[in-house]
Parts: structure tokens; C-alpha cells; sequence
């Protein structure tokens, strides 16, 4: 992990980060090796992914992405000019989702998952601050495969960032008020890397 900029606050335990604005959790090893292998075989195998696509500048452009949204009913989720109903949970989703609740001290009734297929699938700058979300959203993000750069910015100031490495059976748990204040991205990498599987536990208020 490194930072850059004086933006931190007071001492954290070591898994806390602190961040001016904001709060992250990160456990980098929740779920141990073999079974972060297992449910990453799972979640390839039974989730039905799509490359969703976007309209920018009057133009079609495809997510550099796999996608899917998975969640109780009623959960619909709107984001880049798209509309996503859910698919009804699946035992894989459930099991993780009752593991990591406890944990993150709040309830979740949907998740985002993106499929990064190589390293030139990433996710731009954005914050998850919809407002089916709240105005202060915990998000829970789980990850398996590839470890990927996760990167932080202050959406007032672009000098103050952070930047994380989220690696195989990893969670991330974003609190307080960082989506008000902060953005994050997923991006692209030139080296030969195996995929990665991202969820994004989340709680739609309907």
C-alpha cells in the first residue's frame, strides 16, 4: 500500500485505513486459498455474465468488462444510463454474502459482480454514490484471481490519492462517507495476467 498527499487521521489498526473523508477496511487474506479457488471456479461456471455496453457521445460503446447483478427482488440498480434488473441469488453469492456481513457490521441485498478477463479490462474513475444507495453506502468488495491496482482519488482534489493492491480471497470494506468524497478505478495493466472476479456487496434502498 502507499499514499500520497496529508490526508490521513489518527492512528487506525492495521486494517483500517483512515482516509480524509472516508474509511476503508481491507482483509487481504478472508478467505483462504483454497477456497477463494473453489468459489472463483463457481462464480465462472453459473454466473451469467455480459459485456453490457453504454452510450457515449451518441455513440455504443461496450464495458471493457464482464458484468452481472444478482440481488433480492425489486433491487434494480441504475448506473451510466443503464437500468439492471436482478438475477435471483445464487447458493455461491449467498454463501459469501452470509460470510462477509457479519464482518462489515451492515446488511446487503445485491452485488455487482465484474469478470476482468485479462489485464486491458478495467474500470474507470466513479464512485458508487447513486442515490438508491443512501447518502453514506457500505460496500463490501470481494475479490479472487488476479491481483489488480485499486486506486483512490479526492474528487476536490485529484493530488490526495491512495492506492491498494486487492489480491486473491481479499475484502474491502468502503464506509462512512468515502463515496461522497472519493473516486476509484480499476486500471488497465500491459502485463500478461491471469482474470479476476470482483463483487460489490451492496444495499439498495427500494
Amino acid at each position: 500500500m502507499s499514499a500520497q498527499g496529508s490526508f490521513f487521521e489518527e492512528p487506525a489498526p492495521d486494517n483500517e485505513i483512515r482516509l480524509k473523508n472516508g474509511e476503508l477496511i481491507y482483509y487481504p487474506q478472508f478467505f483462504e486459498k483454497g477456497e477463494s479457488d473453489c468459489l472463483m471456479q463457481e462464480l465462472l461456471g453459473t454466473i451469467a455474465w455480459k459485456q453490457e455496453s453504454m452510450s457515449m457521445y451518441g455513440k455504443t460503446v461496450l464495458f471493457p468488462r464482464l458484468m452481472a447483478w444478482y440481488g433480492d427482488a425489486s433491487t434494480s440498480y441504475s448506473f451510466s444510463g443503464n437500468t439492471f434488473e436482478p438475477q435471483p441469488w445464487t447458493k455461491t453469492l449467498l454463501h459469501i454474502r452470509d460470510l462477509i456481513t457479519p464482518v462489515a457490521g451492515h446488511p446487503f441485498n445485491s452485488v455487482l459482480l465484474n469478470h476482468y478477463r485479462n489485464g486491458s479490462d478495467s474500470m474507470g474513475w466513479h464512485a458508487d454514490d447513486e442515490p438508491e444507495l443512501g447518502p453514506a453506502p457500505v460496500i463490501a468488495s470481494v475479490n479472487f484471481g488476479a491481483t489488480r491496482r485499486f486506486l483512490l482519488r479526492y474528487k476536490n482534489d485529484h493530488h490526495l490519492k491512495h492506492e491498494m493492491e486487492l489480491q486473491h480471497g481479499s475484502l474491502l470494506v468502503m464506509k462512512g462517507s468515502l463515496q461522497q468524497y472519493w473516486e476509484h478505478q480499476v486500471p488497465k495493466t500491459t502485463r500478461k495476467i491471469p482474470g479476476r472476479i470482483n463483487l460489490t456487496f451492496r444495499f439498495i434502498y427500494i
